[in-house]
């Protein structure tokens, strides 16, 4: 299973702007939503609260005003004048309004639960006003209640039975609950609902077309950026990482890469660049020293033969191919120490902790006849890349 560290550069910076996009699409979403849903509360309550506050003033000018008209005209009653007033005012939305009280005395006029329970606490605690989303089956309301309280004026119709008008007394027997009414008393409340869609058809106001144009912003962003980041980072990145695996691979110092900003990336490629020049130039140098020692080891007098720790023989010369009995093809790869009697002592020496010193010793060969020939080997080792290199120059004994 492939971890997400070894993803690619260009999975790894999509994905995470993938997952940035998402975050910011939540979080713009709930605060878009949460923002929407504050304003239309407040746009709710002032419209609800101007529509209740003017059917309150509306009941209490006539009801100060009016004297004995509504026992010639019922339609001058305050309370049916406010009634008509809230339906003109709101006849061009879907506010609904109308007023409500524990003491109804038309039984469609009965307040429903909402409504029962806020007036119930107003009795309790006279506060200014009421409002909250309410939940009715599929549907959510806003709901919005203010309270109405008795003024003196209320008193002429409500209080007692014996004050009362004659077209009230005819209505409503002694002892009704339409009597007996006290000064900032609540007496009802004002009761004001709408649809949350049409509230917020009524704004214009549209979560989802909001939330949708700032995720195609989000969305052109991220492409716009990720464009930017793959042309000016990561395409650059990814070909001098290939660059890299080609070399390692080839040895080829020779491919350069092309710089076209002066930018880190820029920088970093001009870099690369110029150790490749000075690679290529020490490639050189070292086969030209190579193919030098190869020279003069050939013109040697001696037999001269490189090794490497193990004793695996990597470059020989003639005079070694004559000592040993066999050609350079057949060396090439075989341990010296198979050749020296003593071979297994030099082992030991070599492969003993320390920097190996030169020495040199005598030696007997034992070549491809069979006959052992004494020589006088030195041997001395070199750094390399990797392991070091030794070298051992055979010089035969005469009479040995």
């Amino acid at each position: 299973m492939t971890r997400p560290a070894d993803f690619s550069i260009r999975t790894k910076f999509f994905g995470l702007m993938s997952l940035l996009l998402i975050a910011l699409l939540l979080a713009s979403g709930i605060f878009l939503y949460q923002r929407q849903k504050d304003f239309v509360i407040r746009f709710a309550v002032d419209n609800a609260r101007s529509f209740a506050t003017q059917l309150i003033e509306t009941r209490e000018y006539m009801s100060s005003v009016v004297k004995n008209e509504p026992e010639t005209n019922y339609n001058l009653v305050p309370q049916v004048v406010a009634t008509q007033v809230a339906k003109r005012v709101t006849q061009n939305s879907k506010f609904y309004v109308r007023q409500v009280s524990l003491r109804y005395r038309n039984p469609e006029n009965r307040p429903d639960a909402y409504e029962t329970a806020q007036l119930q606490k107003f009795i309790k605690d006279p506060t200014a006003e009421s409002y909250d989303i309410v939940q009715n089956g599929d549907t959510s309301f806003f709901r919005y209640l203010q309270p109405m309280r008795a003024t003196p004026s209320c008193l002429g119709c409500h209080g007692s039975y014996q004050h009362a008008p004659d077209f009230v007394k005819k209505r409503f027997p002694p002892g009704h609950y339409s009597y007996n009414y006290q000064v900032g008393e609540v007496i009802g409340a004002v009761s004001v609902s709408i649809p949350v869609k049409d509230l917020y058809a009524q704004l214009g106001a549209n979560f989802k077309l909001d939330l949708l144009a700032r995720g195609l912003v989000f969305l052109i962003v991220t492409v716009v950026m990720g464009i930017i980041m793959s042309r000016q980072i990561i395409q650059p990145v990814k070909a001098l990482s290939d660059r890299i695996i080609d070399v390692t691979r080839t040895g080829n110092y020779q491919e350069r890469l092309p710089q076209r900003s002066r930018d880190e990336i820029g920088m970093l490629i001009a870099a690369f660049n110029e150790m490749m020049e000075e690679l290529s130039h020490r490639t050189v140098q070292s086969r030209e020293a190579d193919e030098r020692y190869r020279r003069f080891i050939e013109v040697a007098a001696s037999a001269v033969v490189t090794f490497l720790k193990n004793g695996k023989m990597v470059i020989v010369n003639e005079k070694a191919e004559a000592l040993f009995g066999r050609n350079r093809q057949m060396l090439l790869g075989e341990s010296i120490f198979d050749f020296l009697e003593a071979g297994e002592e030099l082992r030991q020496r070599i492969e003993q902790p320390g920097e190996f010193k030169e020495e040199t010793t005598r030696q007997r060969v034992i070549s491809a006849t069979g006959k052992p020939v004494t020589v006088e080997m030195v041997v001395s080792a070199s750094k390399a890349d990797r392991e070091p290199l030794y070298t051992a120059i055979l010089r035969e004994r005469n009479g040995g």
